[in-house]
């Protein structure tokens, strides 16, 4: 055992650093795909480059609308193929159970197993609510750009094309991603209404309102679009306000669900036999149980707690 271990590791590393060079970084080396680049296909492509396009086909046809769906990649500003994201996943898990079997052995490895496309998941989520938490920021600024453009003359599709080259990201990507939609024959409202949805903006779901009432009606859109930048800032002085006052009781809330897992590792690596009578008899792998179930169930009340709606 003592001598199969390292010739797992590895085997395992090699794996995941060939991985990492032939499949995830490769396709990175040009922006213009390669069916345009070459539109007829590639009459010399190899086995093992035959096998690994049928392998990466498979995964983004089995992904659909799991935890490493294009559209979550894709909210989590990630511009990389779902298969791609899963090897990397696939990859990292295989490691980090490496990892743990050898440290403290099976215990340690299964947990790190389940534990790390958890975190995958959960850094996905991360980064979309970070994007999202920028787009609403620079909202304010960017209707600014639009009622300049309308003052100016423009349409409301020129004067949205006008800000997305002058808007930082990820309000650039959003509003391009709009005007493309409109261009290749979307209505304008529909993809104003999928860009709120998309992300999670109440403030951008009035300018929506505002531009679709605009059109039924008329009006003086810049004007309308003013009096809704002005609500937008408002908005925008409470929340910072209600985030500096509950930062206390999410960080006391963090470390409270952060603690026992900590905890757990700590006891893995000093003293393994420590915890072994909770995985050796039925009534610990109850009381595991148990201490997951309390672990949720006071993780969403913590949640509830410090998240405020107004």
């Amino acid at each position: 055992m003592p001598v199969i271990v390292p010739i797992i590791g590895f085997v395992l590393c090699g794996a995941a650093i060939w991985v990492l060079l032939f499949v995830v970084v490769r396709p990175w080396r040009s922006a213009i795909p390669q069916e345009r680049r070459r539109p007829f296909g590639d009459s010399n492509k190899s086995a093992l480059s035959s096998i690994t396009d049928s392998t990466v086909a498979a995964l983004d046809k089995s992904i659909g609308g799991g935890p490493y769906s294009p559209k979550r990649l894709e909210e989590a500003g990630l511009r990389i193929p779902p298969s791609n994201f899963l090897i990397i996943m696939i990859a990292a898990t295989g490691v980090m159970a490496l990892l743990g079997l050898v440290l403290a052995g099976v215990g340690l490895a299964v947990i790190l197993a389940i534990v790390t496309p958890v975190l995958g998941w959960l850094a996905l989520a991360l980064l979309a609510d970070r994007r999202r938490a920028k787009f609403d920021k620079q909202l304010s600024d960017n209707l600014l750009l639009l009622t300049g453009g309308l003052r100016a003359g423009h349409s409301v599709l020129a004067a949205i094309d006008a800000a997305a080259k002058e808007a930082a990201v990820p309000s650039s990507e959003e509003f391009a991603r709009v005007v493309n939609e409109v261009r290749i024959g979307r209505d304008l409202e529909a993809a104003l209404a999928d860009t709120a949805i998309r992300m999670k903006s109440d403030d951008f779901s009035w300018i929506t309102q505002a531009v679709q009432i605009n059109r039924e009606v008329g009006g003086d859109l810049a004007e309308v679009l003013d009096h809704v930048g002005e609500t937008i800032r408002e908005r925008g002085e409470i929340k910072a306000q209600v985030k500096s006052l509950s930062a206390e009781g999410r960080l006391s809330a963090i470390i409270l669900v952060a603690l026992p897992f900590g905890m757990v590792l700590m006891l893995m690596l000093v003293n393994p036999q420590y915890l072994s009578a909770l995985t050796s008899h039925l009534v610990g792998w109850v009381m595991l149980g148990m201490g997951v179930v309390m672990m949720i169930i006071g993780s969403l009340w913590l949640r509830k707690i410090v998240q405020i709606k107004f």
